[in-house]
C-alpha cells in the first residue's frame, strides 16, 4: 500500500514525470516467485526499460532508509552526498549498499541496469506480526504507513528528476 499512497502523493502534488511511474502488486512470493518472474518476462518482452525498482517487504513500520542493489561503492556515495541530507530531517537517510527483494530480483536478469533499491524500515516490530495471527490491518500504523510511503514519494521523485547519474 506504501507503494500507492506514494503516487497518490506525487499526483496530488500535481507532479507529473518525466518517466512513468507504477506500482505493481505482485504474488506468489513465498511459493515460487511466479509474480516476480511473471512481471520480468513481460517487462522484456515489451522492451520496457527500467529505472529502478522499489520493493517494501520488511513491513509497513517508521522509514530508516533505502538499500540499494546494483550500485557501486562510487554511486552509493554520490547517492549519499546528493540525497541523504533530504532524508534526515525523518529519520530516512540511511542509504545503503544491498537492497531489493526478491518480487523484483527477477528484473535484474531481464532488464540489465535497472537499480534495484528495498525500503527500510525500523524492524524491531516486524516478526510481532509478520506470517502471525496479528499480520491483520487493525495492527497497521496508519502513520508510520504514511511516513513510509512519503520516503517512497520523495526518493522517487528524486530518481525521476536526476536519475543515478
Amino acid at each position: 500500500m506504501q507503494s500507492v499512497e506514494s503516487l497518490r502523493i506525487l499526483k496530488a502534488l500535481g507532479y507529473h514525470p518525466k518517466n512513468s511511474i507504477r506500482a505493481v502488486f505482485f504474488i506468489n512470493e513465498e511459493n515460487g516467485d511466479k509474480g516476480g518472474i511473471k512481471y520480468a518476462e513481460l517487462a522484456a518482452q515489451n522492451k520496457e526499460e527500467h529505472l529502478a525498482a522499489i520493493e517494501s517487504d520488511l513491513g509497513g513500520f517508521t522509514p530508516r532508509g533505502f538499500g540499494f542493489s546494483g550500485a557501486s561503492a562510487e554511486m552509493v556515495n554520490k547517492i549519499n552526498q546528493n540525497w541523504k541530507k533530504l532524508f534526515e530531517p525523518y529519520g530516512a537517510d540511511r542509504l545503503t549498499a544491498g537492497g531489493g527483494g526478491s518480487d523484483i530480483g527477477p528484473l535484474r536478469e531481464k532488464t540489465p541496469g535497472v537499480m534495484l533499491i528495498g525500503y527500510l524500515p525500523d524492524s524491531q516490530r516486524y516478526f510481532d506480526v509478520h506470517h502471525s495471527p496479528n499480520d491483520v490491518f487493525e495492527n497497521v500504523n496508519k502513520r508510520e504507513l504514511e511516513l513510509g510511503a512519503a520516503s517512497m514519494a520523495a526518493l522517487v521523485y528524486l530518481i525521476d528528476q536526476h536519475g543515478f547519474n
